[in-house]
This record gives C-alpha cells, structure tokens and sequence, in this order.
C-alpha cells in the first residue's frame, strides 16, 4: 500500500503501487446491506472494442460501460478504462490474466504498463494481460473534488507533508481532510456511495464476461489481495487461478474483531510494526556495508541507525528547506517499498540531508505509451473506497492520542501510519455495499498467497491471515523486502508463479524463496526479469539465482 497524495508528485504520476486506508475508533458507520448484497442480473457483459492506446502503442485500450449501481443495472452507467497487452505466444495463449496493482488508487491503464516487464516472461507468453482503473480511479469515471488541478494542488499545499508534528499542524492536517470531504459531498455524493471494492469485484467480473474467459485467471497486489479476496467470496465458483501478493488481513479490513475495535484499519494491520522492522533491517543492511554502496552507512548497523535516530531529531529543530521531519520520514517509510534502486537512492537523500542539503527530487518512471499517462489521482479517490468500505474512528480528537500509543510500539512508523487514515474520521459517506465475508468459501480452484517478510506496509502476518481465511489457499514466503515480491523480484517466487499460473500448480507446502538481488548489492543477472527470461528461467534457486545457492526451502 502506498499513501496517496502524501509525496510529492504523486498527483501528477502514477508510480508502481499506490495507496491509503482508513478505519473507526469511537464510532463505526453504517453497513447498510448484508454481506455481498444481493443483486439481480447485470444484463450483457460489456463490448470492449480494443484498438492501439497511442499510434504505435504495443498497449491496446478499450472503454467498458458498467451500471453505477448493480442494484439497478439500467440506472446510471460509469466508464471504465481498460488497457490490454496481447500474449507474446499466440499459438500457446492459455486466456486473460486480470491485473489489479493495489492502492486504492492505482490506475492500472497506467500502471500495468510500468510493470508488465515484471511478470514472468511464461506468463507474458501465456496470457493476455488485462488491467484497469477502477471505478472512481484515474481515467474511468474519477472521484474529482475540485474544479482544477491547480486548485487541487492548492488544497496539497495547505496541509503538512508526510504526518501532522505539533498542536498547530495537527490542526492544519484535520482542517484540509475536513475541507475535502466537504468538497466531495458537493460534488458527486452518488458516485462516492458506489465506489466500493465489493462494486469494483463486480465490475471485475463483468470484465472476464467480456474477454470470453469461463472462469478468472487474476493477480492481485496490495489492495488488489482484498479486492480478490472479495471477488472469490462473490464468486467463489469462477476462480481458475488467483495470485495475491503483499495481503491486507480480510478481518482487518472489515473490522470484524471486536478486540481492535478503536484501531484504524493501519494499526489493526501492523502497517506501523512492519514498516518500523523493515526501516531497522534497512539501516542494519546499510551500516553493514560501505559507503559506496549505501551513502548513509556510517560503518555500523548500530551507529548507522544512531545516525538516522539523530537527523530525525535535528530536522524536527531545523528542517533542510522544505524538507521537515514529517515529509522526511513519510519519504523514508514510501522510499522502502522498491529495494532497487529504491533503497540506494533513500539512502542517498538521506545522506544529502545529514549534510545539510535538500534532495533532488527522485526522476519519474517513463511514460507509458497510453493516451492520458498522468491522470488525476487525488487523495479522494483512495478515500472513498477505503473510507466506505474500512471502518475508522470518526472523531478527529482521538488521532493524536492514537498516534502517541502507536509511537511507543512503533516510533515514528506509527506516527506517520495512524494519520494515514485520519482523512475517514470526517469523511461524508459510506458504502452502499461491503462485503464483510465470509471469505472462506471452497473455491474452484486453490489460491496462492506471497508473502513478503520485511514490508514496509502490509504485514508478513497478514499473507499469514489471509492464507488461512481464504477456504483453499497456499502461502509462498519471500523471505526478503519491500512491498510486493512483483516490484521487489525474486526468480524463484517468479518460478512458482508461473507454474501455478499456467498448470495449476502449488508450491510445496512451506516453501520459501529468496530475492534474486540483496540489498545493496550490484545487480547479477541470472534468468527472471534481469536477463529478459522469466519466472522458470534457470533454477527454482533458494535465493532465486544459481544453482549452486542451493534450493528453494521448504517447512513445515
């Protein structure tokens, strides 16, 4: 999961996830309808008529026309962007593989494209890959709370960077959230109570109506885990192969423990504890080797963690520029989510500003040949799904004492991830259709959970949950970091995707794999995406390299 909006740039570009969410604490909102919702049938499956995204695009779009609200299937109707890139084996084409990559948020017509390098070259062969915005996201029809983008970065500007520090700030943060829901409600309240990720797992379903797929062939990471966990609770007949990589623990999500009933959705989670363990594995890795390698290594784990520690304390005092203590740690917990060359670079600004320099600013992906590569993805988008569908604590005066309990598990990492989901404590509407479960229904075929040990977002415990509450599902550890094993490679993880995918088959149960590059180390191309080969390419190797580093591990 990424914050939306808390970085800069991240309204005009789209990087490789995207997220925020949010829950309830004194009062939960309304669950108007029972789980799922009944609805009557949706008519035909929607015409996608495909053709280049841009001249000479390898990428083709379409439009899909969807009902806003299944209950009424010849009411409103919204638009869907869709975006597709053929099989690169058309004699050996299995069918569509259905990609969402997470957020909420993520426009997958932008995003797909960024990472389709990533998927196993087998499954590129195989597979026709197919993504899209989701309903109220990007290029479909988009929650838009403002009349421009220059009004839009206005409001950005007005509030404190990466979490809220001090009686003043906190005050700013809760005014602009207020301010934008505000905005919301005048705008389009109908479309906000439509938004739901039980509405976008419909939507998924009439997409695989259209591309003439029986049953679905889908990958799902970060959000994109629960979004899939929903659509095999909905659907549970329709699954042929469902891979759901960096998972958001459904129980979480739903709030259905009572014991967590004052958390937000990031603290039930532990998005605070896993990022707090996967910033000390990362300073640990940096102090342990050179400078040249990592540039904030101060030639130790302990005095290079004794070094953040203390340019955390100095830019509370004295900020580098526009560079505060809040932005920098929100930067530092979104700069460890892509180890290469993500945590090079961290470590790089980092150090820029222990001399007493602003960074420059990271250089954005590429362009995606697509005809709208920089849409609109404000805050409110990710916030009314995550504010409709997560229940969070509706009074803004209880975030800080929340904060304050989260720091003393999670030091700063619990600051910045308790204000990730202030924005729901005044948000102006709720869902109008949740599905809260049960997530344990046979489906027709077995689900494969990744998860990843150091994620700086979604928990190692939560592919744990999830593999646990889905009613046929095997966990594969990644035994590495950042948030995803798709952006955060690992050949072997490629590997037994690629079988499952293609022919069904699990790994053994217990296995465990390694990243292909450890942090901070030079790149060795060996198979996988590094040499353009793919997910079988070479060995299934224990650190998803050669051979000779022996198997894959398995445990019981």
């Amino acid at each position: 999961m990424r914050i939306s909006g808390h970085t800069a740039g991240r309204r005009h570009h789209a990087t490789a996830l995207a997220t925020i969410v949010f829950c309830s604490t004194l009062f939960v909102g309304p669950d108007p309808t029972p789980a799922g919702g009944a609805t009557p049938p949706p008519g035909p499956a929607p015409k996608l008529v495909w053709s280049p995204c841009v001249q000479g695009s390898p990428f083709d779009c379409a439009t899909a026309k969807v009902p806003l609200d299944y209950t009424k299937p010849r009411g409103r109707a919204i638009g869907l962007a869709v975006i597709k890139r053929k099989a690169t084996g058309p004699g050996r084409r299995i069918g569509t593989l259905f990609f969402n990559p997470g957020g909420p948020g993520g426009p997958g017509t932008v995003q797909m494209p960024q990472n389709y390098e990533n998927f196993p070259r087998e499954v590129r062969e195989r597979f026709d890959i197919v993504s899209w915005d989701p309903r109220g996201i990007g290029s479909s029809t988009a929650v838009n709370c403002f009349g421009s983008r220059e009004e839009a970065d206005a409001w950005a500007s007005g509030k404190p960077a990466g979490f809220p520090v001090g009686e003043r700030e906190r005050a700013e943060w809760i005014a602009a959230y207020r301010d934008l829901s505000r905005r919301c409600e005048e705008r389009d309240p109908e479309l906000l109570r439509h938004v739901s990720t039980t509405d976008t797992a419909r939507d998924l379903d009439r997409l695989r109506e259209a591309v003439g797929d029986p049953r679905i062939t889908y990958f799902g990471i970060s959000y994109g885990t629960i979004l899939g966990a929903t659509y095999a609770g909905l659907f549970p007949g329709r699954i042929r192969a469902m891979t759901l990589d960096s998972n958001i623990d459904p129980r979480a999500w739903t709030n259905s423990s009572s014991d967590d009933a004052r958390l937000t959705t990031f603290l039930r989670m532990g998005s605070d504890r896993t990022a707090a363990s996967t910033l000390d594995e990362f300073l640990s890795l940096c102090g342990s080797t050179t400078a040249s390698r990592c540039a904030f290594s101060a030639g130790s784990p302990q005095a290079t963690r004794g070094k953040f520690d203390r340019l955390m304390q100095r830019l509370r005092e004295h900020p580098v520029g526009s560079w505060t203590y809040g932005r920098t740690f929100g930067d530092v917990v979104n700069g460890l989510y892509v180890v290469h060359p993500g945590w090079t670079d961290l470590a790089g600004r980092l150090q820029e500003l222990w001399q007493g320099r602003a960074p420059e600013p990271s250089p954005l992906p590429p362009a995606p040949p697509v005809p709208h590569p920089d849409p609109y993805l404000g805050d409110e988008q990710a916030g009314a799904v995550l504010c409709g569908d997560s229940p969070n604590p509706r009074d803004p005066g209880v975030y800080h004492s929340l904060e304050e309990a989260a720091a003393l598990r999670a030091g700063d990492s619990g600051r910045f991830w308790t204000w990730a989901a202030e924005a729901c404590a005044t948000w102006p509407s709720f869902a109008a259709n949740r599905y809260r479960g049960p997530w344990n229904k046979p489906t027709a075929h077995p689900v494969l959970v990744v998860g990843t040990t150091y994620d700086p977002s979604t928990p190692y415990t939560n592919a744990q949950a999830m593999a646990r509450e889905l009613g046929d599902a095997r966990l594969l550890t990644h035994e590495g970091y950042g948030h995803t094993a798709l952006v955060n490679p690992s050949s072997c993880v490629q590997a037994h995707e690629s079988r499952y995918l293609i022919d069904g088959t699990l790994p053994p149960a217990g296995t465990t794999c390694r990243p292909t590059t450890p942090p901070f180390s030079a790149p060795r191309p060996y198979g996988g995406i590094a040499t353009g080969g793919g997910g079988l390419a070479g060995s299934v190797g224990r650190y998803g390299a050669h051979p000779a580093q022996g198997p894959a591990t398995t445990r019981s």
